[in-house]
């Protein structure tokens, strides 16, 4: 808005300079026949007008063009009250429905926490007149609270309040293309030669994407090529879900992840043998919000998310023939081992996820995950109740091949009630309750189960070499002992010279 001043001003301006009488007559009588020459000084003019005090043209008023890499960072320095130089900026201008210019920087520090909701990140103008920076949201979504800069319009009016944004279309529309161009600057930074920017991001505002895949349904095609995830095959690299895709094998339809609490537990969970087997990728989600986001994603690029720790996993290679007869084979057994664990386990049955491990309990299909049930059991603070409402069913699923199994199954065509037997399947259940992800209802109960166990493989293992010999007689003490060893050994002087 131009401000005018009353100020003095004055220009240069040249006179004539009268000569002196006397010094006038003798330069005639020196040089009567010269031309004279006219004296002149050089005077100032004084005069008021009005002058502009603001002529200065904001940085976002100027052609994008004419604007230098260190005037953006200086600019965004100073007026943000920031250290660093941005990771990327965006200066540009929308015509047609609605004008406004703005400039837009995505910061290479996180100053705000995840759920600080108010935040002073974006400066409004309204026709160059500063309005206000605090906002909840109506000009940027709260997952993009981390995004600063400067927005001047010129169809806001200049009372513009509250209630004005957010109601107002024109609002609206200025959001929106504020949020597209955002993910652009963010995408220019996945898509750099330097990949150490778009880690850099990821640490300090990943958290702020997986948030918009909650918030922001509309946005999830922007949002998912900027979600970075580990994986089996990338242990120490994060991957984007294109790299993924990339990656997939062709016969493989959906996206497999598993969500644990860190990379290592993923990688041993027994969910994975038969997909590593088959040298299929998985995603692991580490970290509390991963499950989440990638729940409400649903799919990506037409490839469906699919959760390898839960029921019903199908990997294409299928024999409903052979599985037929397992089933048919292994009845009995399955119905032995539910009546035993009764109301733990939803049912029993027939893994085609396993390998190597003997069993796995997994999760209902629309259930919580492991991941999930020791998440919200945290959050519950203790409260039994509100995690009984919400856990999901569990199946146990057995490996026919598996000699421990195998060996049940004969104990239960032999003789169904043997104690050993039963408890067995007890064990057998608890730990698959520890290497399935969830967490054992009685720690103590489990131990004991394991000590007996140590105890009877263990029985006579090392001592069976070993010579045990016992007393004839019962043991005479150390002092009785000594006592009739010194009297063996008094020897009288007198009959020591007669025996010589």
């Amino acid at each position: 808005f131009p401000i005018y001043t009353w100020q003095e001003k004055g220009h240069t301006k040249e006179v004539e300079v009268e000569d002196d009488p006397a010094e006038a007559k003798k330069e005639s009588d020196d040089d009567t026949q010269a031309e004279k020459k006219k004296k002149t000084k050089t005077v100032i003019e004084k005069y008021w007008d009005w002058e502009q005090a603001n002529e200065t043209q904001p940085i976002w008023l100027r052609s994008p063009k004419e604007v230098t890499t260190a005037e953006y960072n200086e600019f965004f320095r100073k007026t943000f009250n920031e250290y660093l130089d941005p990771l990327a900026s965006s200066h540009f201008t929308t015509e047609g429905e609605v004008e406004f210019r703005s400039i837009l920087f995505v910061p290479a520090f996180k100053k705000e926490e995840l759920m600080d909701t108010k935040t002073k990140n974006i400066r409004l103008y309204v026709k160059r007149v500063f309005i206000s920076d605090d906002f909840d949201g109506e000009l940027f979504p709260r997952y993009l609270s981390f995004i600063k800069g400067v927005v001047d319009s010129n169809d806001l009016p200049l009372n513009v309040s509250r209630e004005i944004l957010q109601e107002s279309r024109i609002v609206r529309i200025i959001r929106k293309r504020l949020v597209r161009k955002a993910f652009d600057m963010i995408l220019g930074i996945s898509l750099s030669e330097n990949k150490d920017d778009y880690d850099r991001f990821w640490e300090n505002f990943g958290k702020f994407l997986k948030l918009g895949c909650l918030d922001d349904k509309a946005n999830h095609k922007r949002i998912a090529p900027l979600l970075r995830f580990f994986s089996n095959q990338s242990e120490n690299e994060l991957i984007s879900l294109d790299e993924y895709v990339e990656n997939m094998k062709p016969e493989q339809k959906d996206i497999y992840y598993i969500a644990a609490d860190s990379v290592t537990t993923a990688k041993n969970a027994p969910f994975l043998e038969r997909v590593t087997e088959k040298e299929y990728e998985v995603l692991f989600l580490v970290d509390p919000m991963d499950e989440v986001a990638i729940q409400n994603l649903k799919s990506y690029k037409e490839k469906n998310f699919v959760d390898i720790s839960k029921e019903d996993l199908d990997l294409g290679d299928r024999n409903e023939e052979k599985e037929k007869d397992i089933k048919q084979e292994f009845s009995q057994t399955c119905d032995w081992i539910k009546k035993r664990l009764g109301d733990k386990v939803a049912r029993v049955d027939i893994s085609h996820r396993l390998s190597s491990s003997p069993c796995v309990l997994v999760s209902g299909k629309f259930g919580w995950s492991a991941n999930m049930e020791r998440l919200m059991r945290a959050q519950t603070m203790g409260d039994p109740g509100s995690l009984e409402f919400m856990r999901s069913r569990r199946v146990f699923e057995i490996n026919p091949q598996h000699p421990i199994i195998k060996s049940l199954h004969v104990a239960c065509e032999a003789n169904p009630e043997d104690p050993e037997a039963l408890g067995a399947v007890d064990l057998l259940f608890e730990t698959a309750l520890i290497s399935s992800g969830f967490t054992s209802d009685n720690p103590r109960e489990l131990s004991s189960k394991i000590y007996n166990l140590m105890g009877n493989a263990f029985a006579g293992k090392w001592t069976a070499g070993a010579t045990v010999v016992e007393p004839s007689q019962p043991s005479t003490p150390l002092e009785t002992q000594h006592s009739e060893t010194s009297e063996a050994e008094v020897v009288e002087p007198a009959e020591i010279g007669q025996q010589k």
